[in-house]
Order: C-alpha cells, then sequence, then structure tokens
C-alpha cells in the first residue's frame, strides 16, 4: 500500500465526554458535528465571546453542556477527545500540550500543527459515512469532491444502511456462507441505489420468493438525459447511469453524458432520427424486455424529458405486459432548455397565456395531420415546434394561411446547449429562409409567438459565431 498522510478511523462518541473550548462559528461546526455522533459535548467559553450560532446551538441541545468559563488543565479528566478554536498560537500550544499531557486526543481548529486527528469533509448518509481528507493541504478541494460524491449517493442509502444492520443476522440464518448469501447483498446493495424503500421491502427480501428474487429478475428506467450538456442532468438520472448493466440510449444522446455512466455497462445505439436509418420502436421494446427478463438493470437513455415526444408511452405499456418494474426519471425538455438560452420566458404574463409543445415530424415523417392551426395562430400562444427543420415551410405557410401576422417573433435553435449551437431570431416570413442557412441535419427547435419578441436584443447582443448573419434578423 502507498503511504497514507492519515490514517482515516471512524470514532465511536456514543455517551463519551468530549471538551471543546472556544465559542466561535468554526467551533460550532465542529460541536453540531459531535453531537450528532451522540457525544456529551463540554463547552468552556465567556458567554460573551458565544457567536449568535453557538448560542442558538447552546440553547436547543440538551447534550450540549455551557461552562461560562475559560478552559484549564481540570477539564480534560475522563475526555475523549478535545478540540480548541485559538486565536494565538500561543493559546493552541498551551492547550495542546494540556491535552496531551492528560493523555487526551488534540485537535486545534485551523492549526494543523497542534493537532494529533483531522476532521474530513463529510457525506453524511449514516450510518454509511464518507469521510475525504487532502491532509490541510487543500480544504477547498475536499469539499469539491465531496459534492460529486454528495450527487452519487442517495438519500435513501441511510434507510438501507439501516435496513442492512437490521436484516443481517436473519439473513445469515437464512442463506449459508458462499454463493447464495453474496449473491443476496449485491442484490440488496443494486436495490439501495435503484429504488426507494416502503413499508413492505423488509417482508419482501426475508420471505422465500424475496430471497429467489434477489437472484433473478432485472428492470428498466427510462431516463432524460437533458438536450445535451452533460451538466444538465439531474442526480437522479447519474445514479441511474452509474448503477446501470446496460444503457440503451438514443442518437442524440451526447458523449459527454454516456462519460457519467458506470465505466463496465454495456452500451447499445437504438437512435431514431427523422430521415436516416432508424431501430424500429418495437426492436427497442424486445431488446428491453429481453434484458430485463435476464436479470440486467436497464437504462433507456432519451434525449430531453422520456416523457415528451420519446414515445415512452409505448415501451412502459410493452414493459407493464411482460410485469417488468419500470421507473421514470425526467430531464430538461428542449424547449425549457431553448427559453433559457435565449433569455426569455415561454410564460412571460405580457406575452403568453399558454405554451404548447408540437411534433414537427410524426410516424410519416411529416406533420401531424390534426393540429389546429387557428388556435396556433394566436400570437399569445406560445408554440414549440420539435423536430420541425424539415417541415418549417410547411410549418410557415400553415400558420400564415391560417391568418398569423408575417411579423410575428420567431426564433429557431439549433443543436441546443451543445457546443455546435446555432441561435437565430426574426418573424414568421423569414423562416423558411432561415432554416435554409440553419441546415436540417441537428436536432431543430422553432419558438413562435409574442413571447420570443424579447429573445432580439439579447440576441443581437452574443457572439456573432452563434447566430446568422445579421440580414436574416428582424429589427
Amino acid at each position: 500500500m502507498e503511504k497514507l498522510a492519515k490514517l482515516p478511523v471512524f470514532w465511536g462518541l456514543e455517551g463519551k465526554r468530549v471538551v471543546l473550548a472556544g465559542g466561535s462559528d468554526g467551533a460550532a461546526w465542529k460541536a453540531e458535528l459531535l453531537l450528532a455522533c451522540g457525544a456529551e459535548l463540554h463547552v468552556f467559553c465567556e458567554r460573551g465571546d458565544l457567536s449568535e450560532t453557538f448560542a442558538g446551538l447552546v440553547a436547543r441541545s440538551t447534550r450540549l453542556h455551557f461552562h461560562a468559563m475559560r478552559w484549564h488543565s481540570g477539564i480534560f479528566a475522563n475526555a475523549e477527545l478535545a478540540l480548541a478554536d485559538c486565536e494565538t498560537d500561543t493559546e493552541a500550544a498551551a492547550f495542546h500540550a494540556a491535552a496531551r499531557a492528560a493523555g487526551v486526543p488534540v485537535n486545534v481548529i485551523d492549526k494543523p500543527e497542534f493537532c494529533q486527528f483531522q476532521f474530513g469533509s463529510i457525506v453524511n448518509r449514516s450510518p454509511v459515512v464518507v469521510s475525504i481528507s487532502t491532509d490541510g493541504a487543500a480544504p477547498i478541494l475536499a469539499q469539491a469532491i465531496r459534492r460529486r460524491i454528495e450527487t452519487l449517493l442517495p438519500h435513501s442509502l441511510r434507510d438501507w444502511g439501516a435496513l442492512a444492520r437490521t436484516i443481517r443476522e436473519r439473513v445469515n440464518l437464512r442463506l449459508t456462507p458462499g454463493p447464495s448469501r453474496r449473491l443476496f447483498w449485491e442484490k440488496f446493495v443494486d436495490r439501495a441505489f435503484t429504488e426507494r424503500l416502503d413499508e413492505d421491502s423488509e417482508e419482501r427480501l426475508l420471505t422465500a420468493t424475496g430471497m429467489q428474487a434477489c437472484e433473478v429478475g432485472g428492470r428498466v428506467t427510462l431516463v432524460g438525459a437533458g438536450p445535451g450538456d452533460a451538466e444538465l442532468l439531474t442526480l437522479k438520472a447519474v445514479r441511474a447511469l452509474q448503477a446501470a448493466d446496460v444503457i440503451l440510449f438514443d442518437d442524440l444522446v451526447s458523449a459527454e453524458v454516456l462519460e457519467l455512466a458506470r465505466r463496465e455497462a454495456k452500451r447499445m445505439l437504438v437512435g431514431k432520427r427523422g430521415g436516416r436509418e432508424s431501430c424500429r420502436q418495437e426492436d427497442i421494446n424486445d431488446i428491453m424486455i429481453r434484458l430485463a427478463k435476464a436479470g440486467k438493470r436497464v437504462v433507456r437513455l432519451k434525449s430531453g424529458d422520456p416523457m415528451i415526444f420519446g414515445r415512452a408511452g409505448e415501451e412502459i405499456a410493452a414493459l407493464a405486459a411482460e410485469n417488468i418494474p419500470v421507473d421514470v426519471v425526467p430531464g430538461i425538455t428542449a424547449a425549457s432548455a431553448m427559453a433559457s438560452r435565449l433569455g426569455i420566458s415561454l410564460t412571460h404574463r405580457d406575452h403568453a397565456q399558454s405554451v404548447r409543445f408540437i411534433t414537427g415530424h410524426s410516424r410519416q415523417g411529416k406533420l401531424p395531420e390534426n393540429i389546429d392551426w387557428t388556435s396556433l395562430a394566436d400570437p399569445a400562444v406560445t408554440t414549440v415546434f420539435y423536430m420541425g427543420g424539415r417541415t418549417a415551410a410547411a410549418i410557415q405557410s400553415s400558420l400564415l394561411a391560417h391568418g398569423m401576422d408575417a411579423s410575428t417573433p420567431v426564433a429557431v435553435v439549433v443543436s441546443v446547449t451543445r457546443a455546435n449551437e446555432q441561435r437565430w431570431c426574426g418573424t414568421l416570413t423569414q423562416l423558411s429562409v432561415a432554416i435554409e442557412r440553419l441546415g436540417v441535419n441537428e436536432p431543430v427547435l422553432i419558438g413562435i409567438g409574442d413571447a420570443f419578441r424579447a429573445a432580439s436584443p439579447a440576441l443581437s447582443l452574443m457572439d456573432a459565431k452563434e447566430i446568422l448573419p445579421p440580414v436574416l434578423i428582424a429589427r
């Protein structure tokens, strides 16, 4: 093993006496941590030196014993640990020496040269606890690492950890040591990262059928990958990707999003994209069913939100018909990303009373035949056409034919939130020409209505490479 800067140790403090000298906010944070561990905490500080935060903690905690006095050498008797917040090195050295003389491990806050032990940055899912240390070299780095780990560990992990402690003895009685017991706990861990506990979880796990179910039975999670930028992925989506055995992903899912998946997960492209060779939906359903029945944790990864033009309803129905458990993790839909990139509100109270999402690409590759163009021609309706690049000319002519003003604001965003994103705003009469310039080989969003009027000034200030030449921009 490589050299360790410090030995990582988890110290039981339930009911143990711990002494703390000082009343600063930093000392208050340490006090909260010690109290959370069940310590009987004795604080020594002049009352006037207590910070407002610490005073509140003193008032509400029954296991915090406040002594309105400075510390002295007698406070260390029977103490498990000693901590202090000292302004000067002279005071820190005196506290450190007194604690060491009494045989008590000591920590002086923010003065590592007077510390026998240190506190790490903590991710708390107790009884599951993760602590990160940089040996005092870079506390900010430790905090950043903690934030990364926080995104990977669901809060329900604390309940699963507590359940493991509760059922361990009964599991050991029912399953002999070896592969069967190990398999049970491996499946238990898989569930801990993908399911929430409910009232019946414990009984289901411990019944004979529950034990058997742990050995087989996959599940499918439909995950929204968002519009492309991996930083827009939800925490739950990241956890699902980290727990997957197989990922069936659409053509529009970005490589950055796939990079967040578990390295061992098998990746299968099942993309469906207008105007190109595609995987049939029936084939995708069959693949999901086959993999889930083989006991795999399957993630069906879809661009945007799976429940908006993602054919999730068909997939859920197919899985339900085979009694396969399915979960859905929402994603940021492209229209929301478009609005944020343009800096406009789709529901601005001065411009819009409703929002409509319309597919620009039906099963036949054309616009749906049952669109109510008369209602869409109202400029107070914010309309966003998904996958509307190839049908933009038909959208334009239909709206004009049903009475929409030719000067109605229009915005087009191609590959929203991605590195190759393009943005344009103008009027309805310019739409088809703009699409010709932008192209239709990448995903195209078309926004129409008065709500997009506010996008023009913002766009004029953007980097020129992000918009079309100004001749196409309405002024």
